[in-house]
C-alpha cells in the first residue's frame, strides 16, 4: 500500500480473555498519538456483517484497564465462515473506509480472518489473545497468566476443604486441546496429579497413585484434568475411581468460566499493552499479515500463517 493508513478497525472475537481491555486501550492511544482513527467493531466477527461500528477515543477507554471481558463484546460467528458473509463484512469494512484490520483473538479467530483474507484481501494484523495459549508463534497467549492463577486460588481453596474431610477432590480446568492451565495450575498447587490430552491417562495407574498415599495414611489428595482429557472429564474419571477405590471419599469441582472472568493479572495488563502498542507500529509500518508475539522478554511480529499453522500443544 502506498497510503498511509488513516483508519483501523479493532475487533475481539471468540472466547474473551482478561486483559483484551489493556489491549484495546493501548491500540485506542497508540493510534491516536499517531493520528489514526479507530473504529471499535461490536460483537467480533458477527459485527463485521451487522455492521456494529463505533468510533472509539481516548475517553472511550479510560479506565477499563484493570477490568476483565471485552469492552467491544465478542461471539462466535458461522455465518463468517460463508462466503456470503465475508462478501458482506468485505462490503463493510468499504463503507466505514477501514484501511486495516487489528484483531484480538485465538486460532478459530486467525483462521477465519485467514480465511477470508484468501477472498477478500485486508491488512490485517492479530493479537493473540487466548486463555488456552495454544497459539504458535508466540511463547504466551493474553488471559493465560490470569487464568491460571484464577485457577490456583481456586484450588488453593479447594485443599482447605480437602484436607478437613480427607477427601480426594478432581478439580476441572479449562483447556480442550492443550493441557497449558492445567499443568501450571497443578504445580503450582502441588497437585498429586495432572490429568492433561496431550498424554494417555491410566485409571489403574491413578488408582494405584492413590493407594500408595492411601498406605501412608495420605487422606488428601487434589486430581487436576482438563477438560479434553483423553479419559473424559472430572465427573467421568471421579466415578471411574470411585468405582474401583471404594475406601476414598471423592468429590469434584468444575472450575468452567470463572477462569476467563476477573481483574487481569499485572502481566496481563502490562502484555496487553504491549501488545497493542506494537500492532499499531506494524500498521503503521505497513507489516501487514502479521501476528504480534512474545518471544523471551522481546515483543516480536510473526507471520499470521504460522500462528494457525498447527496448534501448539505441551511438550
Amino acid at each position: 500500500m502506498n497510503n498511509a493508513i488513516k483508519r483501523i478497525g479493532l475487533l475481539t472475537s471468540g472466547g474473551d480473555a482478561p486483559g483484551m481491555n489493556a489491549a484495546i486501550r493501548a491500540v485506542v492511544r497508540t493510534a491516536k498519538a499517531n493520528n489514526i482513527d479507530v473504529v471499535g467493531v461490536l460483537y467480533g466477527l458477527e459485527g463485521l456483517i451487522q455492521a456494529s461500528f463505533i468510533e472509539l477515543n481516548e475517553e472511550s477507554v479510560a479506565h477499563i484497564i484493570h477490568t476483565g471481558g471485552t469492552i467491544l463484546h465478542t461471539s462466535r460467528s458461522p455465518a463468517f465462515r460463508q462466503l456470503e458473509g465475508m462478501k458482506t463484512a468485505a462490503h463493510n469494512l468499504k463503507e466505514k473506509q477501514i484501511d486495516a484490520l487489528i484483531v484480538i483473538g485465538g486460532d478459530g479467530t486467525f483462521s477465519a480472518m485467514h480465511e477470508f483474507n484468501q477472498h477478500f484481501p485486508m491488512p490485517i494484523i492479530g493479537i493473540p489473545g487466548t486463555i488456552d495459549k495454544d497459539l504458535s508463534g508466540t511463547d504466551v497467549t493474553l488471559g493465560f497468566d490470569t487464568a491460571v492463577n484464577t485457577a490456583m486460588y481456586a484450588i488453593d481453596k479447594i485443599r482447605d476443604t480437602a484436607e478437613s474431610h480427607d477427601r480426594v477432590f478432581f478439580v476441572e480446568v479449562m483447556g480442550r486441546d492443550a493441557g497449558y492451565i492445567a499443568l501450571d495450575a497443578g504445580i503450582a498447587t502441588g497437585a498429586e496429579a495432572i490429568l492433561i490430552p496431550e498424554t494417555t491417562t491410566y485409571i489403574d495407574q491413578l488408582i494405584a497413585l492413590l493407594e500408595t498415599g492411601w498406605k501412608r495414611k495420605k487422606r488428601c489428595h487434589i486430581i487436576i484434568v482438563a477438560e479434553g482429557d483423553d479419559a473424559g472429564g472430572a465427573i467421568k474419571i471421579a466415578e471411574q475411581v470411585q468405582l474401583k477405590f471404594k475406601a476414598i471419599d471423592t468429590r469434584v469441582s468444575i472450575l468452567g468460566h470463572i477462569q476467563r472472568g476477573g481483574s487481569p493479572t499485572a502481566f496481563d495488563r502490562v502484555l496487553g499493552t504491549r501488545f497493542g502498542v506494537k500492532a499499531v507500529e506494524l500498521v503503521k509500518n505497513q507489516e501487514f499479515g502479521m501476528m504480534v508475539a512474545l518471544s523471551g522478554v522481546k515483543i516480536v511480529a510473526v507471520p499470521l500463517e504460522k500462528a494457525v499453522s498447527a496448534l501448539k500443544t505441551v511438550d
